[in-house]
């Protein structure tokens, strides 16, 4: 679970909201027929100087629900075998649950008054996490019904690249593709992006102040 020293809280920095960088992968794109295969979300943390930076990960492969399609080709490009006993899947209320709960501290000790969504090409991300949340009836969904912070804009605005491993190449950041298409590996890309994104505005904009004054 979370830390629980003390810390700096984001609540001042997002208009109250928590962002955290989540990444799925699934049998497809149908968020309410397809299966959730993995979840992988990473909490960030502030510091004295307003800069973000990633300070945990947490992540769950998932048993598909009763009658989930999984179609091959979603399958061949996250390389997922979704009835492998090597996965350790839980089962969706499980995981749902536990990933609830570890945002749900996060937002409290934040002192903020819910999450939004960071992703890359959020809005897929935040369906399936909200269809899941349906299946399960969930009752403390923490993540806002609809708002996300999406590293795509950002992307094109910063570097004019939308693709996730170009942005990260832009960055400086390298990019493994071996890796790449597990929800660990997207997330925490996804995270180092934002915080680079928001970091880098953070500086542009004490240098503007600076010249102003």
């Amino acid at each position: 679970m979370t830390d629980d020293i003390e810390i700096i809280p984001i609540a001042g920095r997002f208009r109250g909201f928590l962002p955290v960088v989540v990444d799925v992968e699934t049998g497809g794109f149908d968020c309410r027929k397809d299966a959730l295969l993995e979840v992988a979300a990473v909490v960030l943390r502030i510091d004295e100087k307003g800069e973000l930076s990633r300070h945990r990960t947490f992540s769950w492969h998932i048993e598909p629900f009763p009658n989930a399609n999984m179609d091959p080709k979603s399958l061949e490009v996250n390389g997922i075998k979704p009835f492998s006993p090597l996965r350790m899947a839980v089962p969706e209320p499980k995981a749902m649950e536990e990933f609830f709960k570890v945002i749900r501290k996060e937002v409290k000790v934040n002192r903020c008054s819910r999450a939004i969504l960071v992703g890359h090409n959020a809005p897929f991300d935040l369906n399936f996490v909200h269809a899941a949340s349906e299946r399960i009836k969930a009752t403390r969904n923490p993540f806002h019904p609809f708002s996300t912070l999406d590293t795509v804009s950002l992307g094109a605005v910063m570097y004019g690249q939308t693709v996730l491993a170009r942005l990260a190449q832009a960055a400086g950041m390298g990019w493994d593709a071996d890796s790449a298409h597990s929800a660990v590996y997207d997330a925490e890309k996804t995270a180092d992006l934002f915080c680079h994104f928001v970091n880098t505005w953070q500086t542009l904009d004490a240098a503007f102040k600076a010249v102003e004054n």
